[in-house]
């Protein structure tokens, strides 16, 4: 069948092919002020072509979106469409340099408020001062900063296939923002280590922050669909732990402000500022329960009767 406009005929398209069931289904875009701040970037570099944003948001809540990997300067996915074989979107933002990583830790070191955050899984608000030291930013400014392609036939960039890996991307960094360190070309280990050596005295130079950098290879993350079966299982074997410390943590509730409020949340106050006080209480429970000595028995909860 086909149609008729002003600039002629053609063929009706082709109907869309159902979402595959590894596709990533994003829930809320831009959950947290680092994932926001990713999706601004997209949106004020291609403010131009916004009707294809439209469509890639409905591509990424559909799960249209899967197999996407996420390496050092490089994000690879694929996106099913109308046609039998997905198409291919590759994401490119340049790796920051060694001195460029150095002088940006250091900066962080300064502040104990970035290794508290970071440890608590979340981006510190002060993070481009830190980069703004060596005249560099952790997220993309300007459009050559970030470099997109698409097996497609469409013209646009970036196309609604584009889009869609952008958008769940978002959401991949709200849910861990040293995603977004090791795109840059960073990984979590070796800029927490780093901070580490640093606040305990190893010196605040871009020196000391090379020389305590991790030396073992990025490796990449893939974001896949996963077997409830496997969610308990080791994916491989652990070292044996000697010594570990239980401590309050720096941030309480970090994990409820991350993710945010659902979509069917209705009330004005948000799941953190809700459910916040009873998080940091279970924390506090759980953490007197795990340093309390073995032969020493623990209180039931009020209302909880003992099983015989």
């Amino acid at each position: 069948m086909s149609r008729w406009d002003e600039w002629g005929w053609y063929p009706k398209p082709a109907p869309k092919r159902p979402p595959p069931e590894r596709g990533i289904k994003v829930k809320k875009i831009g959950a947290t002020w680092w994932g926001q701040r990713w999706i601004e970037a997209l949106e004020q570099l291609s403010w131009e072509y916004s009707s294809r944003l439209a469509r890639g948001r409905t591509y990424a809540r559909a799960g249209r979106v899967h197999d996407l990997e996420v390496a050092p300067g490089k994000v690879t996915a694929r996106v099913t469409g109308s046609r039998p074989t997905p198409y291919k979107v590759t994401l490119r933002l340049a790796v920051l340099d060694r001195g460029a990583w150095d002088q940006a830790v250091v900066e962080m070191a300064k502040q104990a408020v970035f290794a508290a955050e970071l440890l608590a899984g979340a981006m510190p608000k002060e993070i481009d001062q830190a980069f703004r030291a060596s005249g560099r930013s952790l997220f993309p400014a300007k459009a050559k900063d970030l470099q997109t392609a698409c097996s497609c036939p469409d013209w646009a960039n970036p196309c609604k296939h584009v889009a869609a890996t952008h958008y769940v991307l978002g959401e991949a960094f709200d849910k861990d923002p040293f995603l977004l360190f090791e795109l840059r070309g960073r990984g979590r280990d070796a800029v927490l280590g780093a901070l580490r050596k640093l606040r305990a005295g190893a010196g605040g130079t871009a020196a000391a922050a090379s020389e305590a950098r991790a030396e073992e290879p990025i490796r990449a993350v893939a974001l896949t669909g996963k077997d409830p079966a496997d969610f308990e299982r080791l994916s491989g074997p652990i070292d044996q732990l000697h010594f570990f410390r239980i401590e309050a943590p720096a941030s309480p509730a970090a994990v409820l402000r991350q993710l945010g409020a659902p979509p069917s949340w209705s009330l004005d106050e948000t799941p953190a500022e809700v459910l916040g006080a009873l998080s940091a209480a279970a924390s506090a429970l759980a953490r007197e329960l795990a340093l309390r000595p073995s032969d020493e028995a623990a209180p039931l909860p009020a209302g909880v009767r003992p099983t015989r």
